[in-house]
């Protein structure tokens, strides 16, 4: 379970938590129907945004059902979304995890690294994009020219250096993020919004990529891996800058949009994206740590990165087994400290570390700062959070 738009209890009303777990749990029971149970694993929050977005054009008229208990949910039963959005939704999943195990593999590092690993992730990252063909295939989605973009994203990278510009490298990325998107209308049976989602995914892709590179910033420079902000000299306030205006862009195209619902998606698209964005470059309410050799020899370092805290590291199945456990008993969102299931660095709940005031709705004139220290753009906002 992974992704930019995290749930956190703080920033999601009441009402609206029984919903966004329909989406989630009908996305996690799909891969399971359509891929198999070790599927699930790939479940990534940002799909749900597709899901999300053909409910929201269906309204009331939107498929569900009742699914039983799970131990995720404290084995409750729950009201999940099925149907086109749900498929549509895992095809991202499957696509984006064997894009992740295939450049692992390629690459020789991550998962792939591990002895005797690399043969399974490259055969099971085979298996996840042909689930993705065919699950594509039942909802009239040609992935093919999506599985394209993705493999030229390799091709985008070896081809860029210092001067080429962020937009070049995430375009690979825009590409096939624009094309779910707008697949979600044809699914929502509102083909007229294809155009204005098409935007929106363009946005989005841009989004997810320059958050990625941006939270693994210090972690790839202290590895020697390729890092685009690294690469092409742009760094992370050239990143600031450009996921501001994808933030701006996105609100623009859902706004022009015809929906029957927009609860949902502006708490995903915009209320949860902005909380992203804040989290990970800064505003006034939260602040991005530069990199800083200095800092690294004071007490004060930050625990993600220091190696004193790094735990055993775990082969390929038992990593896997511990993510597992992680997942089941929610540590994985919930818990104040776990150790990396792989790794074995110490890691934070993706809900420890929310601000309220990252979500106020006084912060969406600005979107949540426009200079370049990280703080407010000059509006009357009255949250404070240090």
């Amino acid at each position: 379970m992974f992704g930019i738009l995290a749930p956190c209890p703080s920033r999601t009303p009441d009402g609206l938590k029984p919903r966004w777990m329909g989406h989630f749990c009908g996305l996690c029971l799909e891969l399971r129907d359509d891929a198999g149970q070790l599927a699930r694993l790939t479940t990534n929050y940002d799909a749900l945004a597709l899901s999300v977005l053909v409910e929201a054009q269906l309204g009331g008229d939107a498929e569900s059902r009742n699914a039983g208990p799970c131990a995720l949910r404290g084995m409750r039963r729950q009201t999940v979304a099925v149907g086109g959005g749900p498929r549509l939704a895992a095809t991202a999943s499957l696509l984006l995890a064997s894009a992740k195990l295939r450049d692992h593999v390629e690459d020789g590092d991550g998962i792939a690294a591990r002895p005797g690993a690399r043969g399974v992730a490259g055969l099971t990252a085979d298996r996840l994009r042909a689930k993705a063909i065919g699950l594509g295939e039942s909802i009239s989605l040609d992935v093919d020219p999506l599985v394209a973009a993705v493999a030229r994203q390799r091709e985008v990278e070896a081809a860029s250096g210092t001067g080429t510009p962020l937009i070049e490298v995430t375009a690979p990325t825009e590409a096939a993020t624009a094309e779910l998107f707008a697949h979600a209308a044809v699914l929502g049976g509102r083909p007229e919004n294809a155009d204005a989602f098409r935007t929106a995914g363009a946005a989005f892709g841009r989004l997810a990529h320059l958050l990625d590179a941006a939270e693994d910033f210090e972690e790839d420079a202290e590895r020697g891996a390729w890092n685009p902000l690294a690469a092409t000299g742009a760094g992370v306030e050239g990143a600031r800058s450009l996921a501001r205006e994808a933030l701006g862009d996105l609100r623009a195209a859902l706004e022009s949009a015809s929906l029957v619902d927009r609860t949902m998606t502006e708490l995903l698209l915009d209320r949860y994206a902005r909380h992203a964005v804040a989290k990970t470059f800064g505003t006034t309410c939260a602040a991005y740590r530069h990199p800083d050799s200095q800092r690294d020899r004071h007490r004060g370092r930050d625990r993600r990165y220091d190696d004193g805290h790094r735990g055993r590291r775990r082969g390929f199945w038992a990593g896997l087994c511990s993510f597992a456990v992680l997942a089941c008993t929610c540590q994985l969102c919930c818990a104040e400290h776990y150790e990396g299931p792989w790794s074995g660095r110490s890691r934070e709940g993706c809900c420890r570390d929310c601000c309220d005031c990252c979500s106020c709705d006084c912060c969406q004139c600005c979107q949540c700062g426009g200079d370049s220290d990280g703080g407010c753009c000059g509006c009357d906002c009255p949250c404070s959070c240090d």
